[in-house]
């Protein structure tokens, strides 16, 4: 006798809570707003994905390879680093002010403050920022080898600025600062770029 088919479809599902994770946060999201998003019952979503929170992480995987994806795009694609800078930037803010999604990035906002019980979230997203401040000055670091920018380049603070402005561009978009705002911010951020390198902006 065959199985019963399944009730829902489990990618759609998670794409669902990942909808709900980006807009409310970990914390913030109950069962019950899973529950009403997914339109299933609690103990199918426990059958599906195991708890709450291994549902979060399989639903920040998703982000990250999919929307997330755009920096390692554009640290990996582009030809020289201040291309790679700038594209990164323009496209954080592109999916950050999407009209018809979640507003911000969701490594930065769903889990900023949580309580003692689940600090380990807290760390985890805490250690995915990080790796991308890394990321960024890796990049960097490959601009000096190639001669993009000179030996005497402070790659970990120049990094570090970029890193910050990435960042800080989530909460600006969640905070309702609207797109063509924070595209204006784009030739002084790469002016930054063009002062270390020496050279005067394209």
């Amino acid at each position: 006798m065959a199985g019963r088919p399944r009730e829902f479809d489990r990618d759609q599902a998670l794409r669902q809570a990942r909808d709900v994770f980006w807009q409310r946060g970990f914390e913030a999201t109950s069962m019950a707003d899973l529950v009403q998003a997914l339109g299933i019952a609690s103990a199918r979503i426990y059958a599906a994905f195991g708890s709450k929170e291994a549902l979060f992480r399989e639903a920040i995987a998703l982000y990250e390879n999919g929307e997330g994806a755009f920096a390692d795009l554009a640290l990996s694609e582009e030809p020289t680093a201040r291309a790679a800078i700038e594209r990164m930037l323009r496209d954080a803010i592109e999916l950050y002010t999407r009209p018809d999604g979640p507003l911000g990035c969701m490594v930065v906002s769903s889990a900023t403050n949580c309580t003692l019980d689940n600090d380990s979230i807290r760390e985890w997203l805490a250690g995915h920022r990080r790796d991308r401040t890394r990321s960024i000055i890796q990049r960097l670091e490959q601009a000096v080898e190639s001669g993009e920018l000179p030996r005497q380049t402070p790659v970990q603070a120049l990094g570090d600025c970029y890193a910050t402005l990435l960042h800080g561009l989530s909460v600006q978009a969640r905070d309702g600062i609207e797109q063509p705002r924070l595209l204006a911010t784009l030739p002084m951020a790469l002016a930054v770029f063009d002062a270390a390198a020496g050279t005067s902006p394209a």
